[in-house]
């Protein structure tokens, strides 16, 4: 009897075994995976920001190249128009077709003659913060600014530098 009980138990759990394992059946599915690398977005300097020649006065004044390369002078600065070049900077970029991007410009930067200083400011883009490039992968971008004259600025050729950064969004 006791043999039959254990034989008995012995079949009831091998038919749990064979219902558990109908029970769990599984399915596969596949999936493919991709990834495209694209084009690096790139940034060419093709014109210096350029405000020209200007006559500092007994008080302080601003000079301002507008993305479109006029200038406009406010306060105690005469704007001299002989041998006058002044001129936006203007930028190529390329990259992959119709990607947005932003558009980073500096905050406040300083031109020097060696010895003075004057701080250039107001940044501004033609394209604005974002912009699109287009089918075939380029944009074109202006950058104006605004440089602070002091009341007697020393006369000098001040020069300096900025960094304009774009990156997909």
């Amino acid at each position: 009897m006791k043999k039959s009980i254990i034989l008995l138990a012995g079949m009831f759990a091998m038919m749990l075994s064979i219902n558990t394992n109908a029970q769990t059946a599984s399915s596969t599915a596949t999936a493919s995976a991709s990834a495209r690398i694209v084009t690096p977005l790139e940034i060419t300097k093709n014109v210096d920001l350029a405000f020209g020649n200007i006559a500092a006065g007994p008080i302080a004044g601003t000079v301002t190249i507008a993305t479109d390369g006029s200038r406009t002078g406010m306060g105690g600065v005469t704007l001299i128009s002989a041998g006058n070049v002044n001129s936006a900077a203007q930028f190529s970029i390329t990259g992959y077709a119709s990607a947005t991007f932003a558009i980073t410009l500096p905050g406040t930067i300083y031109l020097s003659d060696g010895n003075s200083l004057m701080s250039v400011d107001s940044f501004v883009s033609s394209l604005g913060a974002t912009s699109t490039l287009d089918q075939n992968g380029q944009a074109n971008l202006n950058v104006g600014a605004t440089v602070n004259v002091a009341a007697g600025q020393y006369a000098g050729l001040y020069t300096g530098s900025f960094d304009v950064t774009v990156a997909y969004n």
